[in-house]
Formats: structure tokens, sequence, C-alpha cells
């Protein structure tokens, strides 16, 4: 286990703080990390040595620099986006400072266009991409709603909350199902089919700041509240596991995308970054740095990105 340990395994610089990152979901497209700043959101290519072994550490490349008129606070990747050498496409979200939501596409050349998605009334905390549908999107935020948008069209679906949404999840092998997770401590699942809730789980505690579905298994559900990380089993609306995680607040939750038994949390004091396997009881990593914004996990290594101080950090999470 690494311990207090400031220097990451790898990084990318950046001009500014680096708000929120997010590694493309998706395998056809998973080289790929946006992150954003107060003026844009930077795409890159990433290769990392433990996916190619000719490689020495990280070897990145710049794809694109998109210019926004207000900072970002959130991004998610569109499943249509593929930089293959014969379709070039890049598609995602981002969240803005001023309560909308942008959605650019480019295709690398000379075609770009950005949508601005105008519905909520305050801050928007977290979007998703329906990963079986590449026009529709979800996003969350302080103004008490989770709003559904299709084909770019408007919000076709509202969904009223009772506390401010901090996390929207797709269901992957129910496209009509949605999960939000509320600030007080609420995570609620919405039938998409008639926009009413299905189920909730009670975290017991408040401020609910973020939840994350497994891809590995859907019947488990992780969030951060308080001060503790909780995993629950949704089939039976238990709580099968909770922890302390950061003593003055947790901040992030992120399942990796690669290791059925690997979390990443972020809070305080400072800015924590912590890697815990559920299965060894291990915690695998516990960093902490002057700055860090938002988790992220490559889709296929065991690989951690976080937004620091005109920086992006890597951690390569050794699980066996």
């Amino acid at each position: 286990m690494k311990d207090d340990v400031k220097s990451s395994t790898y990084s990318i610089p950046c001009q500014e703080v680096v708000r929120c990152v997010e590694f493309s979901p998706f395998q056809w497209s998973c080289q790929l990390l946006a992150f954003g700043t107060a003026t844009k959101v930077s795409v890159v290519s990433c290769r990392f040595q433990e996916e190619d072994v000719d490689l020495q550490g990280l070897d990145y490349s710049a794809v694109k620099d998109v210019q926004m008129d207000h900072g970002v606070a959130c991004l998610a990747w569109s499943p249509k986006t593929s930089i293959s050498m014969l379709d070039k496409h890049l598609c995602f979200a981002a969240a803005c400072d001023d309560h909308n939501v942008r959605v650019f596409t480019s295709d690398l050349k000379e075609t770009n266009s950005t949508q601005v998605l105008k519905g909520h009334t305050d801050f928007v905390n977290a979007v998703t991409f329906n990963p079986n549908e590449e026009d529709q999107l979800a996003s969350t935020g302080d103004d008490l709603t989770c709003r559904v948008w299709s084909g770019g069209e408007g919000d076709s679906a509202v969904l009223k909350l009772t506390a401010p949404g901090m996390s929207v999840c797709w269901h992957c092998d129910d496209p009509l199902k949605l999960m939000v997770a509320q600030k007080d401590g609420i995570i609620r699942f919405f039938s998409l089919s008639n926009q009413q809730p299905i189920k909730s789980l009670s975290c017991g505690v408040s401020p609910l700041m973020d939840c994350d579905w497994s891809k590995h298994n859907y019947l488990l559900v992780g969030a951060v509240a308080g001060s503790d990380w909780i995993v629950f089993d949704t089939a039976s609306s238990s709580t099968l596991d909770k922890r302390q995680a950061h003593v003055e607040g947790a901040r992030s939750f992120r399942w990796s995308r690669s290791h059925e038994s690997l979390l990443a949390t972020l809070g305080r004091p400072n800015r924590q970054i912590k890697v815990f396997n559920t299965l060894h009881q291990q915690l695998h990593v516990s960093v902490t740095l002057p700055v860090a914004y938002g988790l992220s996990w490559h889709c296929a290594l065991p690989v951690l990105a976080v937004g620091g101080d005109r920086r992006v950090h890597f951690w390569v999470v050794e699980s066996t």
C-alpha cells in the first residue's frame, strides 16, 4: 500500500486546475480521456505500458481542445465516439457553470458543432449518456430535477427529486432504468417507461455526495455519504459494507471498470484519494494532494485518473 505519497504513477501537464476528468467507458474508445478546466475541455489519447510492453510509462497525444465560455463541472462520453482509422467521431457532454449542458461533436477534421441543452435552473452535478442509445443523456443537479434529453430536442422527461441530485447512472442491461442519488442520502431508481420511482435506498446519513453502479455486478451500488463509503445490494435493498473513508467528509466514489473488487474515493482532510479492495479488505492507495477533483477509471486497465493543480494524475493500482 502507498501511504501519503504525493507523487502519482504518471501525469499529464495542463495550464490550469483540472476540475473534472473522464475516461471513455467504451471498449472501442477506451484510450480517450477528457478533462475540463475553467476555460476548455481537452481530449487526449493515452497508452500505458501496462497494455503495451514496448512503451516506457505513459504515451499520450492531444486529440482536441474545445474552448468553453463557462467553467466545466462534469463530463460524459457518448457511445458514438470512435477514432478508428475509418471512422473518426468525437462526442461528449459537458455540464457548465451556467447551468447548461453542452454536447460537442466533431469529425476531427472541419466539422464541429456544439448544442446547448437548456432547462436546469441551478448547478448541474452529473451527466451521463445512455450506453445503449447514443443520442440520449441524463443530467441532474441542485434544481431538484433529473432531466432526460433525447435527440437534442430539449428535455423529453423531467424527473422530480426531493433534494439536490448529485449523481445519475444508467443501467447497462436495462436502458429504461435510471439511478439518481440525492444529497439527503436517498438513492432513487426510476422507470423511464412511466417516469416514476420504483425503488429507493437510504444511506442513513447525509450529505450523500456521489454514487456509482458496479459495471461487473449490477446488483451492487456504491456511494459516499458523510465520512463513509457504503455498498448496497439492490436485490435485497440491504447494506453489504460500510466503512469510514474520509474523516472530514467524502466527496467522490467510483467503482473500477476493469476490476470488480476495487473502488476509489476522494475526500477530506486536504484532498485524500483512496483505493480499497473489497475482496481482500486492503487499502491499495492512500494519497494526499493539495488539489484534487474528480475520479475516473480506465475501461480496461486498473488505472485511476484524478484532476489536480495544472496536471492530471494517474495511479496504476496493483490489486493482486
